[in-house]
């Protein structure tokens, strides 16, 4: 089976999407389908041996529609493919700018004359004088024969199809519309004489044509500029990656592409450049700006043996790194392919909108024959034939004009395009539409403590000096003897060694004591160093109680003696995130319950939790146990959502309603769960919900206006007002209003931008 994701060009409104949809799912070979008309993509699941590509894109061809292959590799996400994208798009936009300029002025003249005649009507003004009536009744035709079979071929060739292949779209709807209009206009003007027994000549529909059309391409023009303008958070992402690198080979600088770097090369990046591939420092030292993938403005110390990350920026500094990822393997890249995979996606929420557009147009097409059948057979009895056709015609025509499916269409996915992009700006990676909108919905978040309550690495935080000798003299040892050691509570102390410039002792005799600590010579002296257990083998008088207040805090010891007594202690701590007390204060506001689930000691994890804020606490926990509390909330009727860190977390991630990563920039973390928190931020889980409720009220909004639109619009335009209030809505004011719901629907999910998370 295949499994890829395709542009398809052609696609003109929500019904085209449908209809490809519907098209594709009945081709033998075919297992799954997935439309997105805002991308302008397919996801598409098929079985090659019974159907290739080119086949499949031939099937939709008949319609108007063709599969793009260039470029279209699920793995691909390169600059040149955007470029070309955004090229062809801006390419499109002007060509319907330049038809939008052209019948602008004959839609403008048509409304004049119009307003001519209905306030002339009311006598408001004078009347047309005859020549300049016979100048318009010339002039109209020639305009409406321009406007519909140039700037409405669109509209036409729908039309053709729909009669041809019995495929209908909003374009089918459009073309049957003016059609009628200029069909009936030009049959009444050719054979005036003949008619005028019988009709009433003076009412012609040219003006019908050219207004319609003209707003119709109007708002066309405004949704597809406002289109371009949802999904520029894939340029943006794109434009963060560098283009070229410079690679050292034989001792020289060469600059290539950055698609020619290979894994092992070694890379040199200067000041104020970007990071053209992820890997390793191997010589140099430098501070780079990684607020793109952090969110975090101040630069970090990069130096020997540390990640860089393609697309971040180098500041003053210069250094040298071994490529370890390059291409598609990038985080960036991997962002970026997240990011397109989510936009891309259908929420759960779609599935009404996409039902309704499925049998919108045909449903549509009935109701405007039955209004101008009722109009010709209701109305002629007292309003006469003549008037009942007039009335049924703009019946007819504004029905099928008003009742656009496009503001259905696009209201889901082009909020979930703005949301979406808006959480990679923030550092909130989201996998797909469904996930944005459970997460609405949580109101439990499970977090595990280690790495996201907590920082995740051993911290000294604590000095406590029992002897004659200075901290720093105290620290020196301690570090001396851990130097040798592997664990890590030992790389935590040589940390603080490094940081505060305190001189690490060489040290002799060195001996591991396993499960107690270390013992070694310092200056010809013998010292211990490790926990509780290792002073009481040595019969050391101390004072235990002196470190029990620390350990209630979850600390952890290591002690510093001799063979005769204890010189001091410091403390070996997991601290909490800044941000962590914040982030829970913040959940509750928004009425979530916050859980900790730790495989850490109770006590531990108690007095974690209550530095924080957090309700319940279950320590002592496996990875599968994790897991059982995750169903035991959901039994209990509770949308669950569980933050870990993507690794050992990764069943209780997979059964929660919402899996949350705690990404560090790891493949395991961006793939493992629904929702990734780009540096570890808990913070940004509170951003992740709050924007997922901003997204489902734009949803909800747009959804609302859509549906206002065709309720109230259809049964206006099919004349149900009119034995109330006489009141036939002219088609004119269907084209206006079917634009304006399009381009509202796009526009109230562009304001998503400008909301602060």
């Amino acid at each position: 089976m295949i499994n890829k994701k395709y542009k398809i060009k052609g696609m003109h409104c929500a019904s085209c999407a449908g209809v490809i949809e519907r098209t594709f799912k009945k081709i033998d070979g075919v297992s799954f389908v997935e439309v997105n008309y805002t991308t302008e993509g397919v996801k598409i699941l098929f079985d090659e041996t019974k159907i290739k590509i080119n086949e499949l894109s031939e099937k939709i061809e008949p319609l108007g529609y063709s599969l793009v292959f260039s470029g279209s590799d699920e793995n691909s996400s390169s600059v040149v493919d955007m470029d070309q994208s955004k090229k062809e798009k801006i390419l499109e936009l002007k060509d319907m700018k330049n038809k939008l300029i052209s019948v602008i002025p004959l839609a403008l003249i048509s409304v004049f004359i119009m307003s001519w005649d209905i306030l002339a009507s009311y006598n408001k003004i004078p009347e047309m004088s005859y020549t300049v009536k016979e100048f318009f009744h010339h002039l109209l035709p020639v305009m409406a024969t321009y406007t519909l079979f140039v700037v409405g071929k669109p509209y036409l060739l729908g039309f053709y199809r729909f009669v041809r292949y019995g495929k209908a779209n909003m374009d089918t709807l459009i073309g049957m519309g003016t059609i009628a209009a200029f069909i009936y206009s030009f049959i009444v003007s050719s054979f005036e004489d003949l008619l005028k027994p019988f009709l009433n000549v003076e009412s012609t529909y040219f003006d019908v044509t050219i207004v319609v059309i003209a707003f119709i391409t109007l708002g066309k023009y405004l949704e597809f500029r406002s289109k371009i303008k949802t999904g520029d958070a894939i340029e943006k992402l794109l434009n963060l990656g560098a283009k070229t690198a410079f690679i050292i080979c034989d001792g020289k600088e060469i600059e290539v592409s950055v698609n020619e770097v290979n894994h092992g090369d070694l890379i040199i990046v200067k000041p104020g450049t970007k990071i053209p591939v992820d890997g390793i420092v191997t010589e140099g030292y430098s501070y780079v700006d990684e607020s793109m993938i952090t969110g975090e403005p101040v630069p970090t110390e990069k130096k020997i043996g540390d990640l860089v990350i393609a697309g971040t920026l180098n500041t003053n500094g210069s250094f040298i790194f071994s490529a370890t990822k390059v291409g598609s393997e990038t985080l960036l890249a991997q962002i970026i392919k997240m990011v397109e995979e989510a936009q891309g996606s259908k929420a759960p929420i779609q599935a009404l909108a996409d039902k309704i557009s499925a049998i919108f147009v045909p449903i549509v097409l009935v109701i405007s024959f039955i209004s101008l059948g009722s109009w010709l057979v209701i109305g002629s009895s007292s309003l006469g034939f003549s008037q009942a056709l007039s009335y049924g015609l703009m019946s007819f025509v504004g029905v099928l004009v008003i009742a656009c499916p496009c503001a259905l269409g696009l209201a889901t996915p082009t909020a979930i395009i703005v949301g979406v992009g808006k959480g990679a700006k923030e550092g909130i990676l989201i996998k797909d539409a469904a996930t944005l909108e459970k997460l609405y919905k949580v109101d439990t978040v499970i977090v595990d403590k280690t790495g996201t309550i907590t920082v995740g690495k051993p911290k000294l935080v604590d000095i406590v000096n029992l002897s004659k000798n200075t901290e720093d003299k105290i620290i020196s040892i301690i570090a001396a003897l851990e130097n040798k050691s592997e664990h890590p509570i030992s790389r935590a102390i040589i940390d603080y060694s490094k940081e505060n410039k305190i001189e690490i002792l060489n040290v002799s005799d060195f001996y591991n004591i396993e499960g107690k600590g270390l013992k070694g010579l310092v200056n010809n002296i013998e010292y211990f160093v490790g926990n509780i257990k290792l002073i009481q083998d040595l019969n050391i008088d101390f004072n235990y109680s002196l470190i029990e207040k620390y350990t209630l805090q979850g600390k952890t010891p290591v002690i510093l003696a001799t063979r005769k007594e204890v010189m001091g202690f410091v403390m070996v701590a997991d601290e909490i995130k800044k941000e962590s007390k914040q982030a829970v204060e913040d959940l509750h506001n928004l009425g979530i319950k916050v859980v900790m689930v730790t495989g850490d000691d109770k006590k531990t994890a108690d007095y974690i939790a209550s530095l924080v804020g957090i309700d319940s606490v279950i320590a002592h926990v496996l990875p599968k146990d994790k897991l059982e509390k995750v169903k035991e909330l959901q039994q209990q009727g509770r949308i669950v959502a569980m933050a870990g860190d993507g690794v050992n977390d990764a069943p209780a991630l997979a059964q929660a309603d919402v899996g949350i990563a705690m990404g560090t920039g790891t493949d395991v973390a961006i793939e493992s769960a629904g929702i990734t928190l780009l540096n570890g931020d808990i913070s940004k889980l509170v951003k992740a919900i709050k924007l997922s409720k901003m997204t489902m009220h734009g949803i909800k909004q747009n959804l609302f206006w859509a549906f206002i639109y065709n309720i109230i619009g259809i049964p206006v335009a099919a004349g149900l007002l009119f034995p109330i209030w006489g009141i036939v809505l002219n088609p004119i004011f269907a084209g206006l209003a079917m634009a304006f719901s399009s381009v509202s629907v796009v526009g109230n999910s562009l304001r998503l931008k400008t909301k602060k998370l």
